[in-house]
């Protein structure tokens, strides 16, 4: 069990440390939009949540994201239009997880959101 916390623990900070060094591109201004994410492929058990959430604070993006029963991801993101596009193709890119689609659902906005959140939920 101690093994499997300390390779956690190696995990999540790769997964930290590569989010730091990301280059951002400038970015347009653009409307403010929340989407409603659902990631397939290998997803879950690999730091994809921490990655989203890790890029989603970096681009100043509000929302949450949590682990599926169906080993899938879901993410509600709320932010500049091109912010959230950014996070969707990079996300794509990732060696560790392997992202077969993302389904993308329009959603209406949240006033009062100010922060990004893992869902931690046992199922």
């Amino acid at each position: 069990m101690r093994f499997i916390y300390y390779l956690k623990k190696l995990r999540d900070g790769y997964v930290i440390n590569q989010v730091k060094h990301i280059e951002l591109p400038l970015f347009k201004p653009s409307s403010t939009v929340r989407k409603r994410l659902i990631f397939s492929g290998r997803v879950q058990k690999v730091g994809f949540r921490l990655e989203v959430y890790e890029l989603a604070k970096r681009l100043n993006l509000t929302g949450w994201v949590k682990n599926r029963n169906d080993k899938n991801v879901e993410s509600e993101v709320q932010g500049e239009n091109e912010k959230i596009n950014f996070l969707i193709k990079y996300l794509k890119t990732l060696k560790r997880a392997s992202v077969r689609d993302v389904a993308i659902n329009e959603m209406p906005i949240v006033d009062d959101e100010t922060d990004f959140a893992v869902i931690k939920e046992w199922f």
